[in-house]
């Protein structure tokens, strides 16, 4: 089997870029992300254009990294957690191109990634990696918030699968194919469950 080859993404992304990936691409993603999670994305949701560039947030063309930032370094959080899933539409009108944290998300919000031109991306839980690609970060807006305040990461090279892109998702893919994990059982070669 032959190793898949990194697709090298910078940000900020330009339209065509996602328009040109699939599911199940290999993605290496560098330039300057946020990380945010379900008590920071609401907040930035109902920030107007004004506030958030008074703040020097800048969502076109931009990824949104759904984890909190803590010395413990950074990791995936459920991106099905509603405040997160619930964000993700009205962040990717805004020109968030790429949302990238871990799990299934609804049929709703996969129509709204492809409306926008967006994509949702897993990557792996892996605190010691992730955190060993984070260059630099500070605190973007609502430091009360601790280490769940929005921050701006300077990145190189987090990996990432998209999962959810053009209405396709990877996980619909596996569930066909029987390689759904969970509290369902996976086919072994011979349709074994």
């Amino acid at each position: 089997m032959t190793a898949m080859r990194p697709i090298p993404v910078q940000i900020p992304i330009l339209p065509e870029v996602v328009a040109g990936l699939r599911v199940g691409d290999f993605l290496e993603i560098s330039g300057q992300m946020y990380a945010g999670r379900d008590a920071v994305l609401p907040k930035i949701v109902a920030m107007s254009e004004e506030e958030l560039a008074a703040k020097g947030i800048h969502l076109d063309g931009g990824v949104i990294f759904h984890t909190a930032v803590s010395v413990a370094g950074v990791g995936p959080t459920s991106s099905s957690k509603l405040e997160i899933e619930e964000s993700i539409e009205p962040l990717s009108a805004r020109g968030v191109r790429i949302h990238l944290g871990k799990g299934r998300l609804k049929a709703d919000t996969m129509r709204a990634l492809h409306v926008y031109g967006s994509l949702f991306a897993v990557t792996p839980p892996s605190t010691a990696l992730l955190t060993d690609r984070i260059l630099a970060s500070e605190v973007a807006a609502f430091p009360e918030l601790g280490m769940e305040a929005l921050y701006r990461l300077r990145v190189d090279r987090i990996p990432a699968v998209v999962a959810i892109l053009h209405g396709q998702s990877i996980f619909e893919q596996q569930a066909q194919r029987g390689q759904v994990y969970g509290d369902l059982t996976r086919k072994d070669q011979r349709g074994n469950g």
